[in-house]
């Protein structure tokens, strides 16, 4: 029987505690946000309980990776599920099945199921709410952090890029999310458009 709740607590202790400080944007509240945001996705989607459970854990663990390193942070995520979640009443194919929405969350997204859908959605719902600004800054200062970007002009271009390629997969992203999400690349390309 999964014991959801003490690998919740497991998590979030090492989350707050193991995370680098410099993580403005793959930080706990990132997770939260995210978690919030599958969970109202899994209702709408009438998704069952039992699924609900996997996916709250995946979502708690997506990011796990980051308390060792950013470089491929999805497996080493898959790498501590692995290793702690048996600890906490979970089958093997659960396991599976938790790792494949973790993995389903790296860019570009790859979601082969309804679950992974929804965690792949909550990842980015921020693209089409109204703390898209705030949220992207925190993840602009995050890749200069890391540098990957040198100034605003590479981040809009690197943003345009992303958003035109990206898409919703769940019914209820789209209805949610899609409109606004349009209305912020409109003005990310307004902004592209002029740098000469």
């Amino acid at each position: 029987m999964m014991d959801f709740k003490g690998s919740e607590a497991f998590i979030l202790s090492k989350l707050k505690t193991e995370l680098p400080a410099n993580l403005y944007y793959h930080s706990y509240n990132h997770v939260m946000d995210v978690l919030q945001a599958a969970t109202q996705y899994a209702q709408m989607e009438a998704v069952s309980e039992y699924d609900q459970v996997l996916l709250k854990t995946a979502v708690l663990f997506h990011d796990s990776g980051f308390t060792i390193q950013s470089k491929d942070h999805e497996e080493l995520g898959c790498g501590i599920v692995k290793e702690f979640l048996p600890n906490f009443g979970y089958t093997p194919e659960e396991i599976e099945k938790i790792c494949g929405m973790i993995m389903a969350t790296k860019i570009p997204q790859t979601p082969n199921n309804l679950l992974e859908q929804i965690i792949c959605d909550a990842d980015l719902d921020y693209l089409g709410r109204d703390d898209f600004w705030e949220i992207g800054y925190n993840l602009y200062k995050e890749l200069e952090i890391y540098g990957i970007l040198t100034d605003e002009k590479d981040w809009n271009r690197l943003q345009l890029k992303f958003l035109t390629k990206h898409q919703f997969f769940t019914n209820s992203a789209k209805a949610l999310r899609k409109e606004k999400k349009d209305s912020h690349t409109q003005k990310i390309q307004d902004i592209v458009e002029t740098y000469t």
